[in-house]
Formats: C-alpha cells, structure tokens, sequence
C-alpha cells in the first residue's frame, strides 16, 4: 500500500450525492454500523473528512488526534453544507504527493501518509456503501478508490491471523461475487445487509 497514490475525489463526489439524497425523515433510520443511526453515519463521515483532511496537511491536532470510537459522531443543523465542503477539502489535500509521504496521524494514531490515504479512501467507500444500503440508493463506487479498499482490507484481514476486519469479523463471501460485495465482507458487513 505505501506506493499508491489515489485522486478520492470521484469518490467524495460519490459520497456527497448519496448525503445530498438523505431526507430528514431517514436521519433516524438504521445502518449496518451498529449503534449507528444515519445522522450519525453523517456525522462520521464529516469527522472522517476533516480528520483526514488535516492528517493530509500533516497538521496534527484535535481533529486527528480524537478516536472515533471515543463518542457517538452526530451531524448539526448545518450538516447539508459542512459535509460537501469537508468532502471537496479531504479531496483537495490528498491531490498533493506530500500528502502520501511521510508519517502523520489519525484517530490518534501515527502512521504512513500512504497508509493514512488508503484508509480514507477505504472509510470513504464503505460508510458510503453503509449510508446507500440504509437509505435505499443505488451505489456504484469510483472504481479505482473501490480497488484500493478491497486491497487495503484484503491485507488488514491477512495481517490479523484471527480473521477480524477493520470494523468487525470478516463476512465470507464467494470468491466470484462482485468486487463491492468482497470488500463489505471483508470489513466485516453482509453485503446483503438491509434495514
């Protein structure tokens, strides 16, 4: 993973359509993330840009500096406008190759640029997969970002004897399912997951 590079913004322009469809009424509704409602999927997917936003510039503080499993992200009432923008600046700063080089720092961990780049656009992929599957939309990824996060979770899987995920113990799927369905498996979702 430490020689790719990746432009997310086919991506998080994926992402901030799926966003731009939620209706007030689905703000409530379930999501395959546990504990996790779609306001606050929203809400994880602004934290998650702007985290990464700022481990992109390497400007290390706060906002890569919080777990983000410390507390239930919620969006606010300007959410509509906050997340598109984080979207577009996550975007913009991983653009850059500095971005992708040295170490710098997420979730209050420290780690490679290229690592902290496939995780973002791995975060980027799957909560947009969860936010799809839990709002009824049709959901087709960028095509190299989705390459990238079955890659990245395929060797985060291989790395862990045990088997679990990134974000929970891997789903098996068939070898011959599509690629989309692989990589929700293998961050430890059923692909066939409904509300």
């Amino acid at each position: 993973m430490t020689d790719m590079t990746l432009d997310l913004g086919p991506q998080t322009r994926v992402v901030a359509r799926l966003a731009e469809a939620v209706t007030d009424e689905q703000l409530s509704a379930p999501t395959p993330c546990p504990e996790m409602a779609v306001r606050n999927l929203l809400g994880h997917l602004l934290g998650l840009s702007l985290a990464f936003r700022d481990a992109g510039r390497k400007d290390l503080g706060p906002m890569t500096d919080t777990d983000p499993g410390s507390a239930l992200p919620d969006v606010g009432p300007g959410w509509r406008e906050e997340l598109p923008k984080a979207l577009d600046e996550v975007a913009e700063v991983w653009r850059t190759p500095d971005a992708w080089t040295g170490m710098t720092r997420a979730g209050g961990l420290d780690l490679p640029g290229a690592v902290a780049g496939a995780v973002a656009v791995d975060e980027l992929v799957i909560h947009a997969w969860d936010l799809a599957v839990a709002t009824g939309q049709p959901y087709t990824p960028d095509p190299a970002a989705l390459q990238m996060s079955y890659d990245f979770l395929r060797a985060a899987a291989a790395e862990e004897d045990r088997g679990g995920g990134i974000f929970g113990p891997v789903v098996p799927v068939p070898d011959e399912a599509p690629l989309l369905d692989r990589a929700v498996g293998l961050s430890g979702r059923a692909p066939e997951w409904t509300p």
